[in-house]
């Protein structure tokens, strides 16, 4: 496995630990359809929490949620829909985003609730 995808799954690894600690139900990771992917989605408080997780090794050029840019924010909502739909969901969705920075053993993770809203097509 590259580095940078180990690192990758070490960080999403992370974040769903730090979920879970905090109360969060974690329904799937990964999870795909077609073309379409979903990092994290996890439920809490008859709530659907979509989680966008970035990783990095460092923050120093850029904050790791600069990358969610409008077309990430497009392609999660279309996925978060058609998860919605696959699964019949009925409650209110959340998009939120986890950074996760530093090396496996030694993350710095931030939380960031509601980081965006659907688009307006």
């Amino acid at each position: 496995m590259a580095e940078h995808n180990a690192l990758g799954k070490a960080g999403e690894d992370a974040a769903v630990a730090y979920l879970e600690s905090h109360g969060y139900v974690i329904r799937h990771r990964n999870w795909r359809k077609g073309h379409l992917e979903l990092d994290i989605i996890a439920a809490k408080n008859d709530e659907l929490i979509v989680v966008e997780v970035k990783t990095r090794s460092d923050a120093d050029i850029m904050q790791p949620e600069e990358a969610v840019d409008r077309q990430k924010i497009k392609h999660t909502v279309r996925a978060a829909d058609t998860y919605i739909r696959f699964f019949q969901i009925d409650v209110p969705v959340r998009f939120d985003i986890v950074t996760v920075v530093g090396k496996p053993g030694n993350f710095k993770i931030e939380h960031i609730k509601e980081a965006f809203y659907p688009p307006i097509f």
